[in-house]
């Protein structure tokens, strides 16, 4: 089977750096983790994420891939490396590094990893996609987010029920012991105990609020402060704002990621920005004062005579300020001399008469046409 190459999977070109790696890896897995994205296709694409990271990520395995791709993994590998096997790689523990467990405890390729559902939960995190005007993000503004949340039930304070008991099936300890006979022997393993679904506590009444489960589904707003200066892919994190946590842990965080809409006339690149000014002809030759627009309002630029087309000119401190910085970048503009393609008889009759002058960069043009 072909399989995708894994800097692709991450968005990455090849030679990318252990913390680029790692942060479009954190971006990806919490964009498709099944506990957050319920579209169809999400959980594969997590798999396929997950297993880019866990070769990448690895120093040996980076260097087999870079130097034989995916065949370094396969039958064996190639030049004597040993085979690899993305079900012989801890995922989960990549995601409790990177992530604090804040998924919800889902294990990578697995389904609910096995855990004690009694013991307090951090709630899941969430990532929220935020749409900014090119002068929104290099002011920096307040949004209004409206969002959905699974918040505690404030009925039966996230126990799902009225009434505590201790679970008489495994007597509060959440989990059962199971016994199997066979011609092998006799097998002993630990599930969660059904009766209780892991919490070791039943109820005599059920919330009907909540239907049992201590969390609803609740319409939030959160006002959030954008800093100056951020660009597509940048992320604000809110602590503790997120999904209600479980059994008294605490609430999830969000991530609200940005996607800037471009600027009509400027060119952004990190900090610093690019303008193209159309003149006429007629200005380049003579000079002149141009007045064009920046960030911080419209200023008079000063053409020089002789100014070619594609020089560039250097607006210090004219560019965006850094975000979390009280450095700006600075703006570029460059000249874009516009040719006119129609003329009277009168200014062609000018235009021609400056033939028989004596142009600074006459000897240039006589340069070039000894080659020609």
């Amino acid at each position: 089977m072909n399989k995708k190459d894994y800097y692709e999977v991450l968005g990455l070109q090849k030679g990318a750096s252990d913390e680029e790696i790692k942060r479009a890896f954190r971006r990806l897995a919490k964009q498709y983790h099944p506990d957050v994205n319920k579209e169809p296709g999400a959980e594969e694409k997590f798999k396929e994420i997950g297993e880019a990271y866990s070769v990448l990520s690895d120093p040996d395995k980076k260097r087999q891939y870079d130097q034989f791709g995916h065949a370094a993994f396969q039958n064996g590998g190639s030049g004597g490396f040993g085979g690899f096997s993305t079900e012989d790689f801890d995922f989960s523990s990549i995601f409790d590094d990177l992530f604090g467990g804040g998924f919800g405890g889902f294990s990578s390729f697995g389904g609910a990893r096995g855990r004690s559902a009694s013991r307090p939960q951090k709630g899941r995190d969430r990532l929220i996609n935020v749409d900014l005007t090119f002068e929104e993000a290099i002011k920096g503004c307040k949004k209004e987010i409206a969002l959905e949340l699974d918040d505690e039930c404030d009925e039966c304070d996230g126990k799902g029920g009225f009434g505590e008991t201790t679970c008489s099936t495994c007597n509060g300890r959440g989990r059962v012991i199971e016994e199997q006979r066979s011609f092998l022997g006799i097998f002993q393993t630990e599930t969660t105990c059904s009766t209780c679904n892991g919490r070791g506590k039943t109820y005599e009444r059920k919330c009907n609020h909540c239907k049992g489960t201590g969390h609803i589904r609740t319409k939030k707003k959160i006002e959030i402060n954008i800093p100056e200066g951020v660009d597509t892919g940048h992320q604000l994190k809110i602590s503790g704002k997120g999904e209600a946590g479980y059994n008294g842990g605490p609430n999830g965080d969000i991530y609200f990621e940005f996607k800037v809409k471009k600027s009509p006339i400027f060119e952004r690149d990190g900090i610093d920005l690019y303008l193209t000014v159309p003149i006429t002809i007629t200005d380049a030759i003579l000079g002149c004062k141009k007045e064009i627009p920046t960030i911080d309002g419209n200023v008079y630029l000063e053409i020089k005579a002789g100014t070619q087309n594609g020089n560039k000119l250097k607006l210090k401190g004219k560019g965006v300020k850094g975000v979390n910085s009280l450095r700006k970048g600075d703006m570029y503009v460059i000249i874009n001399v516009i040719i006119p393609t129609k003329l009277s008889k009168e200014q062609k009759k000018l235009i021609e008469s400056l033939k028989d002058t004596n142009l600074e960069n006459e000897s240039e043009i006589k340069k070039f046409n000894q080659y020609v």
